[in-house]
């Protein structure tokens, strides 16, 4: 998941400090004892970790000559703190990935390949496009425990004390959200400032960061460059309200919670956040829907989520016992049972059981999924979002045009032009 420009300052800042402190991977591996793994688990330390606690708990039971050893890692921190570690040779035996960085952890050698491996042995139950993205030159590198998708959240009360409609595009939203401040004095929509909340508006122009298949940057081409447009005219017009952008991501949740803005773009893991705002102490007032289509008539949203990933360098037993943990977590039973506990969203499709969709949040999020694109499964896409996101500021803040800010980015991005042909299709 992405939570905005926030975590993605963090990392940069917290790169330097990183330490190789990693997942002590030659321990616990003697022949008289039980093998003990490691797993740094990124998910968010108030409302998800505790029930993967739980979940490592029931896999000790099943499992009693393996043990577990759960370490928490900020979602900010985690991806240069294994790199980090994996470099020293101490990383985790088992990681949750974002989605975005399995490649780039692939493509150092630091994950171990998956197939025929027990940690697999149900793929077929899953969703295969969610599959596809954990895979690197056709060899799949990880194995996905939950997926989400950027929606339109919106106000149900204050759309009905309007009169509006949920908007289907973008020219709806528009003329929705004018409406909306004339009847109720509500602001229309917050857009967060970050790069990764701007992919909705490109792609529903029918456009993509990169071309993988031609090794061509494509982000600063015409589609690009309407996206970013019609960011700025939301912006211009006041139907978007304007951003701040030291915490984009905070503000924008601080005014959806407390009513002063009818909508967001975001994604299930805020869910859990917005009910305990004073505009939400009724669940049904939460309204969720696909986000608006842009001029090529459809919508697009970015698939996100976490990959469990296994560490390459550690022993063949600590890699077995890692692989019947992965498993164990990405079960049909530990999906669902995640799922109804936390809010977040399965990656198989026997695991949307009836007490899962039973519940509207979660049911309108599937629906959304319909919509969803993969990000670029390339090597140093998180950067590619960090310096995106720089330009991204620049542009909306009207230091620079959206022509300039865009071949800006595409300019930063030149380095990744090679890991583009690691990709392609032959």
């Amino acid at each position: 998941m992405r939570r905005g420009i926030a975590a993605t300052a963090m990392i940069a800042s917290l790169a330097l400090a990183a330490t190789a402190c990693g997942g002590d991977s030659d321990s616990g591996d003697k022949a008289d004892g039980p093998v003990t793994i490691t797993w740094w688990d990124t998910s968010d330390a108030t409302n998800e970790a505790p029930t993967y606690k739980k979940l490592v708990k029931e896999f000790e039971k099943a499992n009693d000559g393996i043990k577990v050893k759960y370490q928490n890692v900020p979602f900010a921190e985690a991806e240069q703190k294994y790199k980090t570690a994996a470099q020293a040779g101490k990383a985790p035996d088992v990681l949750r990935a974002d989605v975005g960085w399995t490649a780039g952890l692939a493509k150092n050698q630091y994950l171990a390949p998956l197939e025929g491996t027990p940690a697999v042995k149900e793929l077929d139950s899953f969703n295969q496009g969610l599959v596809d993205g954990a895979k690197v030159d056709g060899k799949l590198y990880g194995v996905p425990q939950v997926t989400d998708a950027l929606a339109l959240l919106y106000n149900q009360d204050v759309f009905d004390k309007a009169g509006v409609e949920v908007p289907t595009t973008w020219e709806e939203l528009s003329k929705a959200a004018k409406t909306i401040k004339k009847k109720t004095g509500v602001d229309g929509i917050y857009l967060n400032p970050d790069s990764y909340f701007a992919l909705p508006f490109l792609y529903g122009e029918g456009g993509q960061m990169v071309d993988v298949d031609g090794e061509k940057i494509t982000v600063n081409d015409k589609a690009g460059q309407k996206a970013v447009q019609t960011v700025m005219d939301l912006i211009k017009d006041g139907v978007a309200v304007k951003p701040d952008y030291t915490d984009g991501y905070n503000n924008m949740q601080a005014a959806f919670k407390d009513g002063k803005v009818a909508m967001v773009i975001n994604g299930p893991w805020s869910t859990a956040d917005d009910l305990t705002g004073k505009a939400f102490k009724e669940k049904e007032n939460l309204g969720i829907a696909s986000v608006p289509a842009g001029s090529s008539g459809k919508a697009g949203t970015p698939t996100g989520g976490h990959n469990l990933v296994v560490y390459n360098g550690s022993s063949a037993a600590k890699k077995t016992a890692a692989q019947k943990f992965v498993a164990f977590m990405t079960s049909k039973k530990s999906q669902e049972f995640a799922s109804t506990e936390t809010g977040v969203l399965p990656t198989r499709d026997d695991a949307y059981t009836a007490p899962v969709v039973a519940d509207p949040i979660k049911g309108a999020f599937k629906d959304v999924l319909a919509d969803a694109t993969a990000r670029p499964n390339v090597a140093g896409v998180s950067d590619m979002f960090a310096e995106w996101t720089k330009q991204y500021i620049e542009t909306l803040k009207g230091n620079t045009s959206v022509e300039k800010g865009l071949d800006t980015t595409a300019d930063k991005w030149k380095s990744n032009v090679q890991s583009l042909k690691d990709y392609a299709t032959e």
